[in-house]
């Protein structure tokens, strides 16, 4: 009866944690070996995501872990500084998240424009499909993004002269097909996770029928974790590692709160509360990066699951991440029979989701600026990098915003022999004077002026003087003085 009233939902979290366990462990381990990181190091974040972060307050129902929306960002970065500075870079941005979060700056990356978070989400998700069409075909990946976009052709071609290839390629498209499928079994059947299923499958028939096709390399929990050691922190002098660093920070922030604010809107429990969920990823990330682990984020394909899995509290995250605790500590081996192409085709389906095809024309047709800025930072990431993309598009959404503040418009009410009556509506700052003065020079100077200026959001004082200039040059001319109204406050140019 007392543990009853002390968890009252044990339960309903319990087998939500179930589903939850079963959804992550293949994405885990998916998202580690497109990160060219060893598989086991996927888990160790899934589980520092689970208790750790599960354990402290911010989002209630929100699951943390390794995201495919990093993975690409971690590929360059394991490129390019080596496995060993991982940690360093992840535990860097972990310590970074908590001070922001402990400096309440949470809340304002819900400032972030969607676009630019949305155009970086199909960036990323258009270089995991064109890398991981590499590994299902069992072949090594050009470096850039470009390069793997390019070299497609080129790959379905080669693929087909090789019965190897063209096996592993045909399992990969198997598994992605039985994913999308999913979705149309009974519900009995999809109790079980469409990702888990098709990995499962794709494991029996490879074992089954002996496939040529590689699979998980395996190497021990314990032997996978590296702590960093001191003389890697020697290269947060260098500046390639530090922009490194801030990209992991805004983007696993972002995605994060992100993800926090959808994850609100599928349940009527506690409303998240920014700083905390962003002194909480902080955490998780620290102690995956003494661990040397990849970096972690809030994960809505997990936290939507969790959700309608009917859980109620945090205890269903914390013990998913016991159950992949248990997994990793007593069935390792288990991973070492998990074909590569089954976890690429998993991935390419995870990439698909991350490109917003469905809302991308309607925000052409409603908000074209916005769409622009999306297709823009999708392009910039595949072409150039993650860092410079995000930057490209953050930049773009602060030149509409100044546009959009900007914006004027002087309308002609009447016009009559008796007087011209106008009126100024948007916003008059600085960076429109010229088109503000030439649309009222353009006025007939012939004619009493009323000038109506209450649909001014802003008014700026180089603007306020620009327009006395104006009625005062205006009545010089042996015309009435112009009346301006503001406010239902009338006022005559001398």
């Amino acid at each position: 009866m007392d543990r009853v009233r002390t968890f009252p939902y044990l339960r309903q979290d319990f087998a939500a944690s179930l589903v939850v366990f079963l959804v992550a462990l293949p994405l885990c381990v998916g998202v580690a070996v497109a990160s060219g990181v060893p598989a086991e190091l996927g888990l160790v974040t899934g589980i520092v995501g689970g208790i750790v972060t599960g354990l402290m307050r911010g989002s209630s129902l929100q699951v943390s872990g390794p995201a495919a929306g990093l993975t690409v960002l971690v590929f360059e970065a394991v490129q390019s500084f080596g496995l060993p500075a991982l940690g360093v870079i992840v535990l860097t941005t972990g310590l970074l998240q908590v001070g922001m979060g402990a400096l309440r700056l949470g809340r304002w990356f819900r400032a972030i424009s969607i676009s630019v978070v949305e155009g970086m989400l199909a960036g990323i998700g258009l270089v995991l499909i064109a890398g991981q069409l590499y590994a299902a075909a069992g072949v090594d990946a050009p470096v850039s993004g470009t390069g793997k976009v390019t070299g497609i052709p080129g790959l379905l071609v080669d693929a087909v002269s090789s019965p190897a290839a063209l096996t592993s390629l045909a399992l990969g498209a198997c598994t992605i097909a039985l994913v999308v499928g999913w979705s149309r079994m009974p519900k009995r059947v999809r109790a079980v996770p469409g990702a888990l299923a098709a990995v499962v499958l794709a494991t029996l028939a490879t074992l089954a029928f002996d496939l040529p096709v590689e699979t998980v390399r395996v190497q021990g929990l314990l032997d996978a974790v590296q702590v960093p050691a001191l003389s890697e922190f020697g290269g947060l002098a260098t500046l390639s590692l530090l922009g490194t660093i801030a990209a992991f920070t805004l983007i696993a922030s972002a995605e994060s709160l992100f993800s926090a604010a959808a994850v609100d809107r599928l349940h009527d429990g506690p409303r998240t509360q920014y700083d905390k969920e962003l002194i909480a990823q902080g955490t998780g990330n620290t102690v995956c990066g003494i661990l040397g682990a990849l970096p972690m984020t809030a994960v809505i394909v997990r936290s939507s699951a969790n959700v309608q899995a009917g859980a109620r509290t945090r205890a269903s995250r914390v013990l998913h991440g016991v159950w992949l605790l248990l997994f990793a500590a007593l069935l390792p081996s288990a991973l070492a029979l998990i074909p590569l192409p089954a976890l690429a085709g998993i991935l390419i389906h995870a990439g698909w989701k991350l490109i917003p095809l469905r809302s991308l024309v309607p925000l052409w047709r409603e908000h074209r600026g916005e769409a622009l800025i999306l297709v823009v930072t999708a392009v910039a990431i595949v072409t150039i990098n993650m860092f410079e993309g995000v930057l490209i598009g953050l930049a773009l959404s602060v030149a509409k915003a100044a546009w959009d503040a900007s914006h004027i418009k002087l309308e002609v009410v009447d016009s009559s022999p008796d007087g011209v009556r106008a009126r100024l509506s948007g916003n008059a700052t600085f960076l429109r004077l010229p088109k503000i003065l030439d649309s009222l020079e353009a006025l007939p100077d012939d004619r009493p002026v009323s000038l109506d200026l209450s649909g001014l959001h802003h008014l700026d004082h180089a603007c306020r003087t620009a327009l006395e200039n104006w009625a005062e040059r205006h009545s010089s001319s042996g015309t009435e003085p112009v009346r301006l109204t503001r406010d239902d406050v009338v006022t005559t140019a001398p």
